[in-house]
């Protein structure tokens, strides 16, 4: 208010130099009422306050009054309605800085970082610091009722009370930063490396190793030590943590550079538990990371907090360390739990495809090995593969054995198996009811595991190296039963799974992958009636060709077409795979709507990692075949989010330079 008395002063000075006393005059008198009326309203608001504070204060002794009037702590009062400033003690002028604009100004303009929403809903204690001239405060409060004694009106006012907690919080702050992390370091193919070399060779070859390991475990100061021939145990401070996931782990990357004498080269797992309670609990979060990135093909960091898991690289396909002595003893536990369960489940992912439906009918075939009830969960409204489960369907060995969600769960008791194939994600699952009602849990799935997965399984026989479940379930039933055991059509859904996940043997494709094609035609799978399974009609024909002419090219070998309108989901998923045809493509990404979502199919021929790009989206796969379902968005909004996804994945890419 003083400056705006200094300019009408200057006005009435004007007056007087321009020659119009009278208007000086007029001028001088106004200002003089002004100043009277600003006095006497100035005197009113302070008789208002101390009625407030009398009315607070009525029942407490003058020393008592003057102890709340000279608070030591920063104090303020303000109207709840309007959030206006009625008073303040000395102490909040000398942490807000600001006296001038009392009466004017409300308490969110002073302290922008207050949210005073907690005092309305009753609580006493604000539930964040409040960070303000550089110092950290908690904040306590009340809500006074007030009686106007004249007018018997009421009002609220809020009084605050502040309470400086810096060092507090900076100690809070040293000792999340101090907090022991623990690390699992794996050299993934130590027996690739050291096959076949002389002692010379391997002791230059580990020193090379531990070189690099040790350079880069040295930028935290804390301890690591070798435990075993491949595996590294590095104890570090969590305050240098954000600096390695910062340079991505950049050891991953760095291993690639060392090489044994036949050109293989090395490769590293990062294990990290942190947010635990002791040292033990971290260590056993460490064991689940590194279980976690080796089951996600290895080469790659994993980090396993209170909530979920962190994934960084994993860029790389990966390196096949199945053996023959794995799918026995696998084979062998599903026997037993067969043995053992009353009745048999088989349930799949949702939108059943061929690799789905094909290992559910054999894993039928050993439960009619075994003499056990067997049921698969189906949904007719979603499934993919409708022509193949209508040649199932009309065997007498198939009757009856198709049933909804519900069914299914009437049908299960307490010694019921269930096998989920296909999907290790318990979202994913035709039933996630069902799954949550089953004692005995089986699973069998080739994708790569993500952060949700299906926990205190009683077997998992998850193989991501392997090109499909179809590839998976012909390994078990090599063990378990005579190629005579299985029926022509369950031999050719298993096959049909095959092929559909290898695109016709050409990605994904191992040793194993031969040796289950070989059982299943010995079992009599007719190529000819497969190859019948993947035809499609000409409007069908003419709908993937559409979806590729669309496609344009977004960076150096990658392919991205989004067409308008709903699509078919396996129109999509065929555009996908014939888009890799393209000379010089290496990735294929088809967005589409569908009835309530956005979809994305991905494809790879090896070089470019489309599991992790589509992860980023919320989806899942393997390296060369991925997709993703999204929810709530628009066409415009995943499209961005997946050229983001892919330019933050520039690992992934492989440069044409």
């Amino acid at each position: 208010m003083r400056l705006y008395f200094v300019f009408l002063v200057i006005f009435v000075i004007a007056g007087l130099l321009i020659g119009n006393r009278i208007l000086a005059a007029v001028e001088a008198v106004i200002v003089i009422a002004l100043m009277i009326y600003s006095l006497i309203s100035g005197k009113r608001r302070q008789q208002e306050l101390l009625r407030y504070i009398e009315s607070v204060t009525l029942n407490l002794d003058t020393q008592t009054k003057d102890t709340l009037l000279n608070m030591p702590l920063p104090m303020v009062i303000f109207n709840i309605q309007d959030g206006r400033v009625i008073w303040s003690n000395e102490s909040f002028f000398a942490i807000t800085k600001d006296r001038e604009h009392l009466f004017e100004v409300s308490l969110s303009d002073m302290v922008p970082s207050l949210n005073t929403k907690w005092l309305t809903e009753g609580k006493e204690m604000s539930p964040d610091y409040v960070f303000l001239s550089g110092r950290y405060y908690r904040v306590y409060g009340n809500i006074l009722r007030i009686v106007d004694s004249g007018s018997g009106s009421l009002s609220y006012l809020g009084v605050l009370y502040w309470i400086d907690i810096t060092e507090y919080v900076h100690l809070q702050n040293e000792y999340a930063l101090s907090r022991p992390v623990v690390s699992i370091i794996i050299l993934d193919n130590y027996d690739d490396l050291f096959k076949n070399l002389n002692d010379t060779a391997k002791s230059s070859l580990l020193a090379a190793i531990d070189m690099r390991i040790s350079d880069w475990s040295s930028r935290a100061n804390g301890y690591i030590s070798k435990i075993d021939r491949d595996r590294y145990v590095f104890i570090f401070e969590e305050r240098y943590l954000q600096s390695f996931i910062d340079e991505k782990f950049s050891l991953i990357d760095d291993m690639h550079q060392v090489r044994n004498p036949s050109g293989v080269n090395a490769t590293v797992s990062i294990g990290i538990g942190k947010d635990a309670s002791s040292l033990d609990e971290s260590f056993q979060n460490a064991k689940l990371s590194i279980e976690m990135a080796l089951s996600r093909g290895g080469d790659q960091a994993v980090i396993k907090n209170k909530q979920s898991f962190e994934f960084y690289g994993g860029h790389t396909s990966g390196l096949e360390r199945r053996t023959k002595v794995k799918s026995r003893i696998m084979a062998s536990a599903m026997g037993a739990l067969m043995e053992r369960a009353s009745k048999i489940i088989i349930m799949g992912h949702k939108y059943a495809d061929l690799d789905c439906i094909g290992p559910a009918a054999g894993l039928c075939c050993l439960a009619r090995k075994y003499g056990k009830p067997v049921k698969i969960v189906y949904n007719r409204s979603t499934s993919l593969v409708e022509a193949v489960v209508e040649k199932l369907r009309v065997l007498s060995e198939y009757k009856e054995v198709f049933i909804t969600e519900e069914d299914a769960i009437l049908f299960a008791d307490s010694k019921t198996l269930l096998i989920v194939v296909d999907t290790n994600r318990p979202e994913q699952v035709e039933s996630e009811s069902l799954l949550a009602s089953c004692n005995q849990v089986a699973v069998v799935d080739h994708h790569r595991r993500a952060a949700t997965y299906i926990a205190n399984a009683d077997l998992n026989f998850h193989e991501p190296y392997a090109s499909s479940s179809s590839e998976l379930v012909a390994e078990l039933l090599e063990y378990l039963a005579e190629p005579s055991d299985l029926l022509k059509v369950e031999a050719e859904a298993l096959m049909a799974g095959i092929v559909l996940d290898t695109e016709n043997f050409t990605v994904r494709t191992g040793s194993k992958t031969f040796d289950a094609a070989a059982f299943l035609k010995r079992a009599g799978a007719d190529v000819m009636e497969v190859k019948k399974l993947f035809r499609v009609d000409m409007a069908s024909a003419k709908a993937k060709y559409a979806i590729i002419q669309q496609a344009e090219l977004y960076r150096d070998g990658i392919l991205i077409s989004a067409p308008e309108g709903r699509q078919d989901r396996i129109i999509a998923a065929k555009a996908a795979d014939e888009m890799l045809d393209i000379i010089g493509i290496q990735a294929s990404f088809v967005v589409y709507e569908d009835t309530d979502s956005i979809n994305i199919s991905a494809r790879s021929l090896g070089n470019i990692n489309v599991q992790v790009i589509l992860e980023k989206l919320g989806g899942g796969g393997n390296t060369s075949m991925a997709g993703a379902q999204i929810t709530g968005k628009s066409m415009g909004d995943v499209l961005r989010e997946l050229y983001s996804a892919i330019d933050s994945c520039s690992k992934v890419i492989k440069s044409s330079e």
